[in-house]
This record gives structure tokens, C-alpha cells and sequence, in this order.
């Protein structure tokens, strides 16, 4: 059983999330706070194996939350969930650790399924998400960033460069497996080769470099 610890300032997007959440079977909320500054005691009391987070809340703001979360022992994994109201939002969710990140318009079926993903270690980057990324990064006018991304995947294999492009497209392992025609135990060993020749620790960062070096 997964459980997920809620952190979001509307109490009627934290009961709708619970709602949805609850019926399913391997889900199960374990508890909820409206700040940032709340996270760590409701972690120690609850125990969660992935938190939900906000971006924007009054006192600590979800991102800066989040990067707080990796001084923890047995820290949980963290979703950063997001209206897209600022333009950096993803990059910061990246930098400070989050395991993926939704925007709140995704469906149930998208927030459970990047629950299930990262409890399973294989992060999330959902295709809606994806998109919203891609859009970001074509506005980004960082052509140094764009350069050395592209200098980095240079360095992979075809069939790794196939994973990356298949992550920044939103797939999940199982969807790779069969599009790719290789087994779900081969894939996720070319994305740690990606991973470690990229730099990078997350596949949400994968999928941001894969767009950066034009992959998608």
C-alpha cells in the first residue's frame, strides 16, 4: 500500500485528492497540511512514502519545501503539483528534487498513475505535463543550456537516446518496454546509463534535457 501525505492550501483540492486517491486499491492518504512549513512533522507523524505538493502557499512555498525534504532520513518522494503560473516552475521542481511533477488540470487517472510510478522508483512526467514542458523550454532563449544538452546526448548510445526521447515524451517503463521492443529490465538499464552519461538523477530532468537537445 502507498501513502501519500497531501500538502495543499485548498482544503477542496486536498479533499478531492483524497477522494480519488482513497479509491484505490494500493493508494492510501495518510494525512494532510495546507503549508510548507507543516511537511516535516506531518512526515514524522504519518510516515508517507509520497508527498503531493503544492507550489504556492502563504508561509513556505512547495518548492523550496521539497529541497528542504532531502536532509531527512528516508525522505518521501515528492510530486510537485502546479497551476503553471510561473514560468521556472518545473526547472525549480527539478533542482530541488522533486520525483516529478503534475499540472492540477491532469485527470485522476494521471495523478494515480504518477503516484504508482514514483512509488515505484520510476518518477513522473505525465504526457499533459510533458507538453507544458516542452512549450516552456521552446520559449527558453538560453541557447548555452540548449548547446551543452545537446553536447551531453551526443555522448549515449542510439538505443539510449531512443529511452531518453521516449521518457521526455511521457512513458512510463511498461510503455517504453513495447514501443521499444525490449524488455521492461533492458530499458530501465539504458536509462541509468543515460542518467549517469547525462549528469542526472531523475527522470524529469532526463525529459527536460531531451528537449533542450532537440529530442522531441
Amino acid at each position: 500500500m502507498t501513502r501519500v501525505l497531501l500538502v495543499d492550501d485548498d482544503q477542496l483540492v486536498c479533499r478531492g485528492l483524497e477522494l480519488m486517491l482513497d479509491a484505490a486499491e494500493d493508494v492510501t492518504v495518510v494525512g494532510s497540511v495546507q503549508d510548507g512549513d507543516e511537511v516535516v512533522g506531518a512526515i514524522h507523524r504519518h510516515r508517507p512514502d509520497i508527498v503531493l505538493m503544492d507550489v504556492r502557499m502563504a508561509r513556505q512555498d512547495g518548492i523550496t519545501t521539497t529541497a528542504s525534504l532531502s536532509a531527512l532520513a528516508d525522505s518521501p518522494k515528492v510530486i510537485v503539483l502546479t497551476t503553471w503560473d510561473h514560468d521556472d516552475v518545473v526547472l525549480r521542481a527539478v533542482h530541488a528534487g522533486a520525483a516529478g511533477f503534475l499540472l492540477k488540470s491532469a485527470s485522476p487517472g494521471e495523478i494515480l498513475e504518477a503516484v504508482r510510478s514514483v512509488a515505484a522508483g520510476d518518477g513522473a512526467l505525465s504526457p499533459r505535463s510533458a507538453r507544458q514542458v516542452v512549450e516552456h523550454l521552446q520559449s527558453d532563449p538560453a541557447r548555452d543550456l540548449r548547446r551543452a544538452a545537446e553536447g551531453l546526448v551526443a555522448t549515449l548510445t542510439p538505443r539510449e537516446v531512443d529511452v531518453v526521447r521516449c521518457v521526455g515524451r511521457g512513458m512510463s517503463n511498461p510503455q517504453m518496454a513495447s514501443a521499444l521492443f525490449l524488455g521492461e529490465a533492458t530499458v530501465k538499464s539504458h536509462l541509468q546509463r543515460a542518467q549517469q552519461k547525462l549528469g542526472v538523477e531523475s527522470r524529469v530532468q532526463v525529459g527536460v534535457l531531451a528537449d533542450r537537445a532537440g529530442l522531441l
